[in-house]
């Protein structure tokens, strides 16, 4: 059974789970599914062919599924899929794929997207990713697993963060960042790794030395930064460097972030 606020409109089409929650003045278009204990605040906006995920909140003024704003766009058949238990809070908006991305942009599971948030077209997203109020990821960009995005921060087009990092506040990122990697400053430079991250996650001692030795070696080795992560990568056993390996040495359309740059 469905909780709806008489003035909510739900198009002939829409697909509302058990026990969801419409507030007051929501849209819920034709193409939209909602899993079970969705809740949607008041003024809500979901649209596209959008799917939200179980026991996922959005808040107020939000607009979820809209088409991208992306020029090139010319109305094809795109989707939004959004997974379960995310916080989405006020005036986030998310918008659908398109056919040069793959047509589908992705959240995971237990995200929490803060007021102002942006998530444009193709863009895929892990799984306990954080975003702080007014963060934007531009199209197509790649944010793995337990990454944090810090406030008024954006990520450029075609990005890819590594599982793990975190971006400090007021930060521009050009380029892909490694796993647990920390960045700051304006223009984004690599400024060592996310410790306290991966001290609250657990990490043993053991891998964050192996992490530290990486990082040097990442940061002062011989050759360049591709050579350096192969040699890393035949030298260590940490399966925490091993991800920081395969990172680097996979395929990417941007150069990375490296120490002082």
């Amino acid at each position: 059974m469905s909780g709806i606020h008489p003035s909510a409109i739900i198009e002939d089409g829409a697909k509302i789970g058990q026990d969801c929650v419409i507030g007051p003045f929501c849209y819920v278009g034709a193409r939209v599914k909602l899993g079970d204990r969705v809740e949607l605040k008041s003024h809500v906006v979901v649209t596209g062919n959008t799917s939200v995920g179980e026991d996922t909140v959005i808040f107020n003024f939000s607009v979820i599924g809209e088409i991208p704003q992306d020029l090139k766009f010319g109305g094809e058949d795109t989707r939004l899929e959004i997974g379960n238990r995310n916080r989405i809070r006020e005036h986030v908006t998310v918008n659908t794929g398109t056919d040069g991305g793959g047509g589908v942009t992705r959240i995971g599971d237990d995200c929490l997207l803060m007021a102002g948030v942006h998530v444009a077209h193709d863009v895929q997203m892990g799984d306990r990713v954080i975003m702080v109020n007014n963060a934007g990821a531009a199209g197509h960009c790649i944010i793995e697993d337990d990454v944090i995005i810090g406030g008024i921060s954006g990520l450029h087009q075609w990005v890819r963060v590594g599982r793990g990092a975190i971006i400090g506040a007021l930060t521009m990122v050009p380029n892909d960042v490694i796993p647990y990697g920390l960045v700051q400053a304006p223009r984004g430079e690599l400024d060592g790794l996310n410790l306290v991250g991966l001290k609250r996650k657990g990490v043993s001692r053991e891998d964050i030395s192996a992490l530290r030795g990486a990082f040097r070696e990442l940061s002062k080795g011989d050759g360049t930064f591709m050579d350096r992560a192969h040699r890393v990568g035949a030298d260590n056993e940490s399966e925490y460097v091993q991800r920081i390996v395969d990172f680097v040495t996979g395929h990417s359309d941007r150069s990375f972030l490296t120490p002082g740059k």
